[in-house]
């Protein structure tokens, strides 16, 4: 009886092991991502418009599911790379070719900052105006039609007659708009928006009134699809324009062209890889493409919908996606 009871106990033992290695193979995803790595927190920045709130928060779920401590710091667009290049933050998911290409590349030459790859979503940010604004300015979308003075003044308020008034982003955000309207000798005058949502409800109030207005539009996102409207078409981009004052139409000037077009990047901390290599390869493989980000950007601005929310509703629907990124 009692050689049973060895017998019975060791059995119990061994098929206790057993499941143990079967409930680590299931966990396996946090297993195999969080071995031998530290249990710091990763600090991923926030910034102040909807998409990026979105694609970080994406991000930051899955690394959690992966088993990693995340922390979320607001922290300025262009100024937020010291902290990148410290290792105090280390990750940012949205860097936009069209505004952050100089500061990107400033911070990768130290060697302390890498590119993490694509987002996958393309941008496009520069001037917009509502389509009924044609008729005072049929020039458009030729930005050498802003040079006429009838044009300014169609596109000018209270505050800026006779000059065209632009209403900017926030300035955080970057752009060169008030050095490309000097550069371009346009007779109109920079505003910047306080906020993201600032910008978009004047934009929203402007169109219902059809009252003049000419902004900072960027995609991906919900307002290209809403209003009926176009982007001016400003001379070529080229790095020289932005570098070279000899480059363009205004020899003695920079920034005589358009914004860039292109993607937007992942960046980071160049010590991520080594501290957490599993977070690294998530990271690198994240994916989202426009149109799917243009509607979760739709549900929060325009439906009301919690970024959590949202953000919730992509885990669920896309598991199978996200889980090959943690693997």
């Amino acid at each position: 009886m009692h050689s049973a009871n060895l017998i019975f106990g060791r059995t119990i033992r061994q098929l206790t092991a057993a499941l143990v290695i079967t409930g680590a193979s299931c966990l396996g995803l946090q297993a195999s991502a969080t071995a031998q790595e530290s249990t710091d927190p990763i600090k991923l920045t926030l910034h102040d418009w909807t998409g990026q709130l979105i694609t970080t928060n994406i991000m930051g779920e899955v690394l959690k599911k992966a088993g990693y401590s995340i922390e979320y710091v607001q922290a300025d667009y262009l100024a937020q790379f010291a902290g990148l290049q410290t290792g105090d933050l280390h990750v940012a998911m949205e860097m936009w070719e069209t505004t952050g290409r100089d500061a990107m590349d400033a911070a990768t030459a130290t060697g302390k900052v890498e590119v993490f790859g694509p987002t996958g979503m393309k941008a496009k940010e520069e001037w917009w105006y509502p389509e009924y604004m044609k008729e005072k300015c049929p020039g458009l979308p030729n930005w050498e039609a802003l040079k006429e003075a009838a044009c300014a003044e169609a596109f000018s308020t209270a505050e800026t007659a006779p000059k065209g008034r632009y209403l900017g982003g926030p300035v955080t955000w970057g752009g060169f708009d008030d050095e490309r309207v000097e550069a371009l000798d346009l007779p109109f005058e920079v505003i910047h928006a306080g906020t993201d949502a600032a910008l978009f409800a004047e934009l929203e109030s402007a169109y219902q009134r059809k009252a003049p207005i000419m902004l900072w539009i960027y995609a991906p996102h919900w307002a290209p699809a809403k209003f009926k409207g176009e982007w001016v078409e400003f001379p070529e981009y080229t790095a020289e324009c932005y570098q070279d004052p000899a480059w363009g139409l205004n020899t003695d000037a920079t920034y005589d062209c358009g914004k860039p077009f292109g993607e937007i990047w992942k960046v980071g901390w160049a010590g991520l890889k080594d501290k957490w290599p599993g977070a690294h390869k998530a990271i690198t493989a994240f994916n989202i493409g426009n149109d799917e980000m243009g509607a979760m950007i739709t549900k929060v601005d325009l439906e009301g919908t919690s970024v959590e929310d949202v953000v919730g509703e992509w885990m669920t629907t896309n598991e199978a996606r996200w889980s090959g990124w943690i693997k």
